[in-house]
């Protein structure tokens, strides 16, 4: 198991309106993830099939707490292990720890892709190592709680999951339609940016119930199923949603407009403080 720690300044690029951006945050631990790779597999990336190969994540989570209090100037740690779960899966952890009790885990799961046709996301497969390096370790019940969600969310057979945000009747809310930027939202691999996603949703939640209190996260789930291409858009739909005094909490799913295939789902749960 590899692991690194490291230390940081808020600035304006940690910072949002709503305290340490998350968006940031995913970024960073996304890096620090694909960087712990980088040492532990082969340097060229080139799977056993012959093409290049790409880490790609399959499901993120993030516990939040105090994010909201971070400031200018304040010092924070995040701690990063990498460990392998599969023949081309592998997990990564990152705690964070600031001042005045802030905290956040990330648990982030990337599994090896390759494209089948160039240039062409849709025909992205699983690849294979036969020389990865490190010993498989047994998966615990966060990393098979992590799946089996992603497994239960595509086939939207997961009411017991989302009744745990409280999300117990079905509010879908109109659809939103967003046509990501190929200068903004996708990454140097031209696929459509993981972190994308997230702001995806939290656009489509600032417009569709303008939360002027800016709730803060206190936690996020992110399941991927697929990609588009540069110039496709996506649909994406509040399935069940709660908007309350203390807290909000929704369950989205991200469609590609062009064929109906869900790419994405997400479960959000932050909290709101009246001013």
């Amino acid at each position: 198991m590899a692991h690194h720690d490291d230390t940081y300044r808020a600035g304006m690029p940690q910072l949002n309106f709503a305290g340490l951006s998350e968006s940031w945050l995913l970024k960073e631990c996304g890096d620090r993830h694909w960087d712990a790779l980088a040492r532990e597999t082969p340097s060229d990336f080139f799977s056993d099939e012959g093409s290049r190969a790409y880490a790609a994540f399959t499901s993120i989570r993030l516990r939040a707490q105090g994010i909201r209090d971070a400031r200018e100037n304040d010092t924070f740690h995040i701690r990063t292990e990498l460990s392998r779960v599969g023949p081309v899966r592998h997990l990564s952890e990152h705690r964070v720890s600031g001042r005045d009790g802030m905290s956040a885990a990330v648990s982030m799961i990337s599994t090896f892709v390759r494209r089948t046709e160039e240039r062409n996301n849709r025909s992205v497969a699983r690849a294979s190592f036969a020389m990865l390096k490190g010993d498989i370790v047994p998966m615990n019940s966060a990393v098979a709680d992590m799946q089996e969600a992603a497994r239960e969310l595509r086939r939207r057979e997961a009411d017991a999951r989302i009744a745990e945000l409280g999300l117990h009747e079905d509010t879908t809310c109109a659809p939103l339609t967003f046509l990501p930027c190929p200068y903004n939202d996708f990454n140097g691999a031209d696929f459509l940016y993981f972190a994308s996603f997230q702001a995806f949703v939290d656009r489509a939640e600032w417009q569709t119930w303008r939360l002027a209190d800016t709730p803060a996260i206190v936690s996020r789930e992110l399941h991927y199923h697929g990609n588009i291409n540069v110039g496709e858009s996506l649909r994406l739909t509040f399935r069940r949603a709660f908007v309350g005094e203390t807290r909000v909490a929704h369950w989205c799913e991200i469609e590609r407009t062009s064929d109906g295939r869900k790419i994405a789902d997400v479960l959000t749960h932050k909290t709101r403080r009246r001013a």
